[in-house]
């Protein structure tokens, strides 16, 4: 970080004027004579476009260290390539944070942050200046929005806006510390679920196929490799690969604000990657490739060659699908469901079918297996509660083993070595026998009793068996 020595100057100044109401300003003669007259400020040249010079003066500052201060974090600011000016309100810091933000977040993400912030933080924090936020701010905001009947996990989304916004500018020394953290609402537990059983699933499927058939195939998709709806409405032939049974995720199809349909990336690191197929996936995506046109169309087109499309080849819409899921759970008699849930119905199948964690949770692509664990806790009491009676089955049986062949001859009697290691020591601890006596040069059978090792050739090794 470039030095910031020598830059600025801080002065002291007042509100007084003369006679023809012009500000007499650091001229005053009563700063000369009354410490307390009058407020600190500084001033300190930056750079600007064109070879021009800038000057940057804030003031209102009680103290003179206050003012230095302030300069000294302004400065810091200007090399670490951030504004930290101390007159800056929340309002514009959001508002620049936004801006650079839009450089790195998917558009879905960047629409969600961008709505809480201007629908949200803004009119609530925006006057405020940032130095200024605290913790009761935040928390009688929450408090307001909660009387006035928000809901519990919007408004901790919304906070989570405010904590990431806080701490980058921790982050980049902006601020000393996040006011956001602790968060004043706490995560909301997650609701719980529905998820259908499997002969709920064969029937809807069943119903399906009669009823919508192309729609049938987008279900068994989803249901059949546990892809995001996303995933699987942004999946474009040259990534199926069907002789091979494999199916290539290389991007999602996402809507903001539910109007506007964009192809992005997935969503993490690991969801970019390859999903085995089953045969039952492979008819369904056969019988779609015979049923749709695959039209080539501009390859500068995201959209062109998308596996489920509607008949001109535009994106299916994710709340088209989910409307159509509605109705077709409801036509088939089974529990009402989102898109999302076929995902924990592919997981659910197999997680109680027995497959291991892990390959679950490679198949869904989820970054970590704690997160797969997380998730399906309610599904892997039951393979614990499975596991533990696994081990009380065998250490049974082997006890009716070892019952009926008896003891085996090698094994050693429990507590043996205990018992040997009180004799040693009694006779380590107990009196040399007279010289005199006639048991003193009789050749005492096992270990030595003194500390001098024996003879070579008259040490006796214990027997292990006792």
């Amino acid at each position: 970080m470039r030095t910031s020595a020598g830059r600025g100057r801080v002065y002291r100044r007042c509100g007084c004027r003369d006679t023809q109401r012009h500000q007499i300003g650091a001229r005053c003669p009563h700063l000369l004579t009354d410490s307390t007259h009058g407020t600190w400020g500084f001033a300190v040249d930056v750079p600007a476009p064109g070879h021009r010079r800038s000057t940057v003066r804030r003031g209102g500052f009680t103290s003179q260290d206050a003012a230095e201060e302030a300069l000294r974090r302004f400065l810091e600011g200007e090399a670490g390539g951030f504004d930290a000016d101390p007159n800056q309100t929340v309002s514009a810091y959001l508002d620049a944070w936004l801006a650079a933000k839009a450089l790195v977040l998917k558009p879905t993400t960047m629409a969600r942050y961008r709505d809480y912030v201007r629908n949200d933080l803004i009119p609530a924090f925006g006057t405020l200046k940032l130095d200024q936020l605290a913790h009761r701010h935040i928390s009688a905001f929450v408090t307001g929005q909660l009387t006035a009947g928000r809901g519990r996990t919007t408004l901790y989304r919304c906070l989570a806006t405010l904590s990431s916004a806080l701490g980058d500018a921790v982050r980049q020394h902006r601020l000393p510390h996040n006011p956001a953290s602790p968060p004043v609402l706490h995560r909301p537990p997650s609701p719980e679920r529905r998820i259908w059983t499997a002969e709920e699933a064969a029937r809807f499927l069943t119903h399906c196929h009669e009823a919508d058939p192309e729609m049938a195939d987008l279900f068994e998709v989803l249901i059949g490799t546990g892809m995001r709806k996303g995933e699987a409405l942004g999946l474009h032939w040259d990534d199926a690969h069907l002789n091979e049974g494999v199916l290539y995720i290389r991007c999602t199809l996402s809507a903001i604000d539910n109007n506007h349909l964009v192809i992005t990336t997935p969503k993490t690191r690991s969801s970019r990657g390859w999903v085995a197929i089953s045969p039952r996936v492979a008819t369904a995506l056969r019988h779609r490739a015979r049923s749709a046109a695959r039209t080539r169309g501009d390859p500068s087109d995201p959209f062109a060659g998308l596996v489920f499309c509607r008949p001109d080849g535009r994106p299916l819409g994710p709340h088209l699908v989910l409307d159509r899921l509605h109705q077709l759970s409801e036509e088939a008699g089974v529990p009402r469901v989102t898109v999302h849930d076929l995902r924990h119905l592919a997981a659910t199948i197999t997680i109680t079918a027995g497959v291991p964690l892990t390959v679950v949770s490679k198949t869904l692509r989820h970054s970590t297996l704690s997160t797969t664990a997380n998730i399906y806790s309610h599904l892997t009491q039951q393979a614990a509660h499975q596991a533990v009676d696994t081990i009380d089955h065998v250490l049974s049986g082997a006890e009716q083993t070892v019952g009926r062949t008896g003891r085996p001859a090698w094994l050693r009697p429990p507590r043996d070595h205990i018992h040997r290691l009180r004799e040693a020591l009694h006779k380590l601890c107990s009196p040399a026998p007279p010289a005199t006596s006639t048991t003193a040069n009789q050749r005492r059978p096992g270990r030595a009793t003194t500390l001098r090792p024996p003879a070579l050739g008259t040490h006796e090794r214990p027997s292990s068996h006792g």
